[in-house]
């Protein structure tokens, strides 16, 4: 396991007091690691979770050619452009069974959506583009040509060809994918368990009576409903006072327990320091100062884990032992997310998120950035990384169009609700004009 001043070594340029966005995508894929234990779930259990092996397919899907719609099986070689085909109706194919018999030049059988092509015919005609009277049809000159309206044999998946990749999230499509080659059971990786708690002296939780100076606690929700959404098992520590021995009660619970902890607030310059001095004492961990906005201070690292001996029994509490049948490492990674709440959500999306996925044995690949044009000029410092809340709609062409939800404060949390998308301004990107094109990382499916 390599250390926090190893993984920053090997990064050209790191610089904890200005590190790029990219940078710290690339120190976590080198801090975390997937977890080893697999379980088999039900189909209907396995959504969001993550295979652990190839899904090989046990069948031909479709197992058969057959028909794409209702209409009229022939054999497509008697079609002509310059003249219209005449054919008898000798019978009719339906849906779930194969049909007996045989059908010879100029003949045809009536054919319903899925059922099974016979041997010999490879064309459908859609039954409204013939002429007839049920025992015989026209079908006019050039409506169709050889093979059309035929699903054939293997075209979905072959026997014996992979499925689904190792690594594969399993969405409803993939759910029902798996449902088609009659499997009712898959080999997934274990829940990620993850721990969060909020940190400070003015946070209120629900149901207490509002205080000067004080604030309800938003970010645990907001944090809680994506770690759920992730498909995340979730300790919730509630809010944890500025108090050194209770913050050390939690990173300690926390660190036992889970695969992940994550925080908000007590890791800004000028905050009191109870926070980050207990990341100090307890782990190893860096402290950014990220070129981003908004969500520039952070800090990532591991706490170790208390396996035997006296701080054992002295940090341990009945309900926060590791349990056994996790293959918890030895140690818990850490993500310290800034205190503001849309900052918690851009740091989460932005790197939490993927390095989440990465410990859950999900196949890592890079999420696509939609295009869109910018329905307003949008004002921008070269040398960050800036996420401003945008609202993509269609604009009247087809094209489409992005605007920013008003105030880009990070404190601004009703900006998140509204907006569906986050527009992704670049390191070295300046200013953009109004009608330019601009990347945006859509919030479908992920808060």
């Amino acid at each position: 396991m390599k250390s926090v001043d190893t993984i920053a070594a090997e990064l050209l340029g790191y610089d904890p007091q200005a590190l790029r966005a990219d940078d710290v995508g690339a120190f976590l894929s080198r801090l975390v690691e997937p977890v080893t234990r697999t379980e088999t779930v039900g189909i209907l259990e396995a959504l969001g979770r993550v295979l652990a092996q190839d899904l090989v397919s046990p069948i031909s899907v479709p197992a058969h050619d057959n028909s794409a719609m209702d209409g009229f099986a022939l054999d497509g070689s008697q079609l002509r452009t310059d003249s219209p085909l005449q054919l008898k109706v000798v019978g009719t194919a339906l849906a779930g069974r194969a049909w007996v018999g045989a059908v010879s030049q100029g003949e045809c059988l009536k054919i319903m959506t899925g059922a099974i092509l016979p041997a010999g015919l490879d064309t459908v005609v859609p039954q409204e583009l013939v002429q007839g009277d049920g025992a015989n049809i026209t079908i006019p000159a050039g409506v169709l040509a050889r093979g059309e309206n035929r699903r054939c044999l293997g075209e979905d998946l072959m026997q014996g060809q992979v499925a689904l990749q190792k690594g594969e999230l399993l969405t409803p499509a993939a759910l029902g994918l798996v449902a088609s080659l009659g499997i009712k059971e898959v080999l997934v990786w274990r829940r990620l368990r993850v721990a969060y708690f909020s940190t400070g002296d003015e946070l209120l939780s629900l149901g207490q009576a509002p205080r000067e100076g004080a604030v309800y606690d938003s970010n645990r929700y907001t944090v809680l409903g994506m770690l759920a959404r992730l498909g995340c098992e979730v300790v919730d520590l509630g809010v944890v006072r500025d108090d050194a021995a209770l913050l050390e009660a939690a990173f300690m619970r926390a660190a036992q327990r889970c695969d992940a902890i994550i925080t908000s607030g007590g890791v800004s310059v000028g905050e009191a320091d109870f926070t980050k001095a207990m990341m100090k004492k307890l782990g190893d961990v860096a402290f950014w100062k990220i070129a981003m906005r908004p969500g520039r201070p952070m800090a990532a690292g591991r706490i170790p884990r208390v396996k035997s001996g006296p701080d054992a029994r002295r940090t341990s509490v009945d309900s926060y032992h590791n349990d056994s049948d996790m293959d918890l490492s030895e140690a818990a990674i850490l993500f310290g997310l800034p205190g503001n709440p849309v900052a918690v959500m851009v740091t989460f999306l932005a790197f939490v998120r993927p390095a989440l996925l990465q410990m859950m044995g999900a196949r890592m690949r890079p999420r696509p950035l939609l295009k869109a044009r910018s329905a307003q000029a949008i004002r921008k410092k070269p040398g960050r990384t800036e996420y401003q809340r945008g609202i993509v709609s269609t604009a009247t062409d087809g094209s489409l169009l992005v605007r920013i939800t008003g105030n880009q404060g990070s404190g601004v949390l009703r900006s998140m609700v509204e907006a569906n998308g986050l527009i992704v301004l670049g390191h070295a990107q300046g200013n953009v004009a109004a009608g330019e094109t601009v990347d945006v990382m859509m919030f479908d499916g992920v808060i």
